[in-house]
């Protein structure tokens, strides 16, 4: 039997184990990375501490394999990294100076995301103020529960009066920008390169 349920504290390290397990556009990153909790303090563990209120995960027999994590606020939450979240593990974590991106290991990607985390432009904010970050373990792929947790999800948002949402995607993680076009999500033409997908609530 599959669940789908509101996140609890103790969740928090599932979600680490699964952001790793799907860190690498979807896949596996566990041989990419010497710290397993590195990827997961810059793409999950902010979410279960600072936002709790807004993650769903799906749990079967063999524990929680998925989650939907995210923000109503973006701008709001990005303030809140930078004064709850990230000062802690600068500490831990040095800034990788002196190097090129293309030179930096895995790790050290998120070093630098640590100590230098973008923030989200206005022109993304201000119509589609929410985002989300969702990952499910291969046994829950394939399922129709990707859509089923963003279909809760949003309903969830619209509860807390986002208007509309937001979402990044690599380029390499091709299953994902399929799912998120299937879904009905509009991509931005930002003239970055990053792909950007939104969708009004």
């Amino acid at each position: 039997m599959v669940q789908i349920r509101a996140y609890r504290e103790d969740d928090l390290d599932a979600i680490y184990r699964i952001c790793l397990m799907t860190g690498a556009s979807g896949q596996d990153a566990s041989q990419l990375y010497k710290d397993p909790k590195i990827i997961g303090h810059v793409y999950a563990g902010p979410y279960g501490v600072l936002q709790p209120q807004s993650a769903l995960v799906v749990e079967d027999e063999e524990g929680v394999g998925g989650y939907i994590i995210g923000a109503r606020d973006t701008p709001a939450f990005e303030a809140e990294l930078e004064e709850a979240w990230w000062p802690r593990l600068r500490d831990e974590y040095p800034d990788p100076v002196g190097k090129r991106y293309a030179e930096l290991t895995w790790d050290e990607r998120m070093q630098r995301h640590i100590h230098h985390p973008t923030r989200t432009p206005p022109e993304i904010t201000q119509p589609y103020p929410a985002h989300l970050h969702i990952d499910l373990l291969p046994r829950f792929q394939g399922r129709g529960l990707g859509k089923i947790l963003i279909d809760r999800w949003f309903d969830l948002m619209r509860s807390m009066g986002a208007r509309g949402v937001h979402l990044g995607v690599g380029t390499a993680n091709e299953r994902g920008v399929r799912f998120y076009r299937a879904y009905g999500f509009k991509e931005l033409d930002l003239g970055s390169g990053a792909l950007i997908f939104a969708l009004p609530l």
